[in-house]
């Protein structure tokens, strides 16, 4: 027979709300995505899939790339990369710079908190000659990364994200690199949360320059990421805030000015943060539910689940969300680590929102003869299994 049993059901008499009233909810930007990182849902987008050009976001994935050498210890931080006269000509052309030298030696720490704390496009050709031997090789690096990723409408054309016609990327896809970052360089990525680095630059007296994200000196937990801005373009943010477990991840493009960009940008996250909740139902590996078991050594298995399961839910109607596990009850012995035992079904309003299977913890071999001869005794008289 079939056993059902509802779990949870959660319930928070809040203002009313609904996810689709997100059609009244505007930002001042061409193009803007906001995300749960933890559920991966999407909480509001605008013109997500619109063309933009990343400017200086384009130095999320610069990062990327050494990072992920890093992690892999194809370099270290403490390596030391020679400037060339290409990296050096960027500092003196008027752009972001971290103004650097040529023939300076720089470490891959200092180049990297050149590049996303002080924004230097002369860091980031300098990162990516030392790294693929010249910036074209490294742009390749970048645009395979990204497809491999899923950024499915972006090419990278530069390390820095100055002007190039075929540097593209759309908010949504600096939105999945952006949580790519965050999720698998979380080590790494403290370093977008530096307000200023101080660089004791050759032939002048050291210079300290302060973290281009306007957020991070709001003390609200953002915790990054990066600015942008091209003249076409206007201003771009992307942005996380961290909230106890909670983040949520925006990112806009196309704001007209840079008190717009922050004033919309910390409306977008307060918005996510407001209306909605984000709920955990389990967490990959770790103990679920225990099942029933029949005719086993022990009457319960242990059970849990693949991966990650959160679920984002608009506050007024977290009432409509409801957890249920399905599984043959009791399950028959002997049962193997790892068999699918059961399901975990989530609804909202009575539609199916996720299905994942349940998964055996452990052994449980069969009873022996004497013990399944009793057991079976017992069920028929007590209904016992």
């Amino acid at each position: 027979m079939i056993k059902i049993k509802i779990l949870i059901v959660f319930f928070l008499n809040f203002i009313i709300f609904n996810q689709s009233n997100s059609a009244g909810f505007d930002v001042k930007a061409r193009t803007a995505i906001l995300q749960d990182y933890l559920s991966g849902e999407i909480l509001y987008e605008k013109d997500a899939d619109r063309k933009i050009f990343p400017a200086s976001m384009t130095k999320i994935m610069t990062s990327i790339i050494a990072f992920e050498l890093l992690k892999n210890g194809e370099i270290s931080l403490d390596d030391k990369f020679i400037i060339s006269e290409n990296a050096w000509r960027l500092s003196e052309a008027g752009y972001s710079s971290m103004f650097i030298m040529v023939g300076d030696q720089i470490s891959v720490e200092n180049l990297l908190k050149g590049i996303i704390i002080s924004s230097g496009n002369d860091a980031c050709v300098a990162l990516a000659e030392g790294i693929a031997g010249t910036e074209e090789e490294f742009a390749i690096l970048m645009t395979e990364k990204a497809y491999e990723i899923g950024m499915k409408n972006t090419n990278f054309s530069n390390s820095s994200g100055i002007n190039s016609p075929d540097n593209m990327s759309t908010v949504r896809d600096i939105l999945i690199m952006s949580n790519y970052l965050i999720k698998n360089y979380p080590d790494y990525y403290k370093y977008f949360e530096e307000k200023n680095f101080t660089w004791d630059r050759t032939g002048g007296d050291p210079i300290t320059q302060g973290n281009r994200n306007p957020l991070l000196y709001k003390n609200i937990g953002v915790d990054g990421i990066k600015t942008g801005y091209l003249a076409y373009e206007k201003y771009s943010l992307a942005s996380s805030i961290k909230r106890n477990e909670r983040r949520l991840i925006a990112v806009g493009s196309g704001f007209k000015s840079k008190n717009i960009r922050s004033k919309e940008s910390l409306k977008l996250l307060t918005y996510g943060l407001t209306n909605f909740d984000t709920i955990k139902i389990a967490k990959k590996d770790e103990i679920f539910q225990e099942l029933d078991v029949w005719q086993g050594v022990k009457k319960k298995v242990k059970t849990y689940v693949k991966s990650d399961i959160y679920k984002s839910i608009p506050k007024a109607k977290k009432k409509y969300l409801k957890v249920s596990i399905n599984y043959n009850e009791p399950i028959q012995a002997p049962i193997k680590k790892d068999d699918i035992v059961g399901n975990l079904k989530i609804t909202f309003k009575d539609e199916l929102i996720g299905s994942y299977d349940l998964i055996s913890a452990e052994n449980i071999n069969k009873q022996n003869i004497i013990s399944r001869i009793i057991s079976t005794i017992n069920f028929l008289i007590w209904g016992d299994a």
